[in-house]
């Protein structure tokens, strides 16, 4: 059976910058086949077992030509497979997308090329530069620049291009920016023509360079200023001073590791994406339902007589979650517990019990089980019983406690946490280049966890890739855990929220190298 290519424009680097239609056309996909330029968090979006190839370029550095990239398209295609040919920005504009495309046509491989979101718009927008301007421009031309200057001067005419429209701009074109503003002034654009040079746009990485036709190549050199860029020449340039507004956010130029479950949506992301920070998922927990029959049989009998307990109390999203599943599995009818005072510990796990139609009763203070002790400590009497939904590497202080008193605790393992099957080899190079600006633990697993995956993907001292990153963690619990594990905690947030948490990403200050 055939298969069939997309041809899909990731957008300037930003995640959430993709079309729905790209985004839906990744989620379908059985092969994934990716630029250097595409965000890894649109990788997380695949459906388990589909295949990523990575084909991208660097300059003078490419890890397959373009020849055998347009073929591969076709041979996975004509072996059935649904496609993705992922580039960044927009396929059709310096993309290459007419030689993937036209290939496919001559096997007649089904194709489509879905637009994204072109770098020549979007990174100037970010840097608080409209390309266009009723008082300075009203017309656009976009250009190579990454060509050498032999094949630059043949491919433009520049007696035509430099005067054609208000607003130039050049992609790719860092490492010619001498060239490239001396034809400009020999073709009549004046020297104090404003340019702005901006790299990594829409990334943590984004950095901006302003100058003129004149000073820019000297300011390139005198600041070490790299590709990737788009470099923008026109008046509307000086709408930057003004118009700048992705630097002005609390979060901007950070980017942070949020270690989470693989199935949970991350509300800490959100937050992170809103302060103007860019997230870096991993997941370092999965959780599944028990395997074992002895510990399926030691669920079903907690639960097999709910009307008897005095006090139910939930841990976490994750117990409510599987607490419910176990109890359609079973047959059982979440009124059996009517008797039983409910409790959540953390605002997370009180809104997944609302969700079930359920208002619990929720712990003071520390949203830890040592709160919940604290809050109802003179309410747990002696003969009670208590059911306590959990995983199954679920701390014992809490049991252990009830138990002191005189309580009868009924443990309910209805979830298994386990390292996922993982391999990430970016987060790695991320933390070895000093790329990561912290690292958020909800839980005291997320932090041996963590560390225990990235052994798993072959680095021997997971640790010392922490040690230029800030280490920020939500209770005293978990920041003890990863103490323990040899890190070095630079902050604990005041409560154990995702809101807390962020208060607390966006009050430290800078601890890995420039970035």
């Amino acid at each position: 059976m055939m298969g069939k290519v997309y041809l899909v424009g990731a957008g300037p680097g930003n995640a959430k910058l993709i079309t729905v239609k790209g985004w839906e056309c990744i989620q379908k996909a059985d092969i994934v086949v990716y630029d250097r330029l595409s965000s890894p968090r649109l990788l997380r979006i695949m459906k388990p077992g589909a295949e990523k190839i990575y084909v991208g370029k660097k300059t003078n550095r490419h890890t397959m030509k373009q020849e055998d990239i347009n073929q591969l398209l076709v041979d996975l295609a004509l072996a059935g497979k649904k496609v993705v040919r992922l580039k960044g920005g927009d396929p059709t504009i310096f993309g290459r997308v007419g030689e993937e495309a036209e290939l496919l046509n001559h096997y007649n491989v089904p194709f489509e090329i879905v637009p994204g979101v072109t770098s020549a718009i979007s990174v100037p927008a970010y840097a608080g530069i409209p390309v266009t301007h009723r008082d300075y421009a009203s017309s656009i031309s976009i250009i190579t620049g990454h060509e050498s200057p032999d094949k630059l001067n043949r491919a433009i005419y520049w007696d035509k291009v430099t005067n054609a429209t208000g607003t130039l701009v050049f992609m790719m074109g860092v490492a010619n920016i001498g060239y490239i503003s001396q034809q400009l002034i020999d073709h009549g654009r004046p020297k104090d023509t404003p340019v702005a040079l901006i790299r990594w746009g829409t990334w943590a990485e984004q950095d901006t360079l302003i100058g003129t036709l004149e000073n820019i190549e000297a300011k390139v050199i005198e600041n070490g200023f790299r590709p990737p860029g788009v470099i923008v020449v026109g008046e509307v340039v000086k709408q930057r001073e003004r118009l700048k507004w992705a630097e002005k956010m609390p979060l901007f130029g950070k980017r942070i590791l949020v270690t989470r479950a693989r199935t949970q949506a991350s509300d800490l992301v959100d937050r992170i994406e809103e302060l103007g920070g860019e997230p870096y998922e991993l997941p370092v927990i999965e959780t599944l339902a028990p395997v074992s029959l002895e510990t399926r049989n030691q669920v079903k009998a907690a639960l097999a007589s709910m009307e008897r307990y005095d006090w139910a109390f939930f841990t976490s999203v994750n117990g409510v979650d599987y607490f419910f599943r176990h109890l359609e599995e079973l047959g059982l009818d979440i009124r059996s517990l009517s008797r039983a005072r409910i409790v959540a510990i953390g605002p997370s796990t009180k809104e997944a019990l609302r969700r079930k139609g359920i208002v619990a009763e929720e712990v003071q203070g520390s949203f830890q089980q040592e709160g919940l002790m604290e809050t109802f400590e003179h309410e747990l009497l002696a003969g009670q019983k208590v059911l306590l939904p959990c995983g199954n590497l679920a701390r014992t202080w809490l049991p252990d406690r009830l138990r002191e008193k005189g309580l009868e605790v009924s443990l309910a393992y209805v979830y298994e946490t386990v390292i996922p099957d993982e391999q990430d080899d970016e987060i790695i190079r991320l933390l070895k280049k000093g790329k990561i600006h912290a690292v958020t633990f909800t839980s005291s697993s997320t932090v041996t966890h963590l560390l225990a995956l990235l052994k798993k993907m072959g680095d021997t001292d997971p640790v010392r890739l922490f040690d230029k990153v800030h280490v920020v963690c939500i209770g005293q619990v978990t920041a003890q855990e990863a103490e323990k594990a040899g890190l070095s905690v630079s902050i604990m947030s005041e409560k154990a929220t995702m809101e807390s948490l962020t208060d607390a990403l966006c009050k430290l200050e800078d601890k890995v190298t420039a970035i």
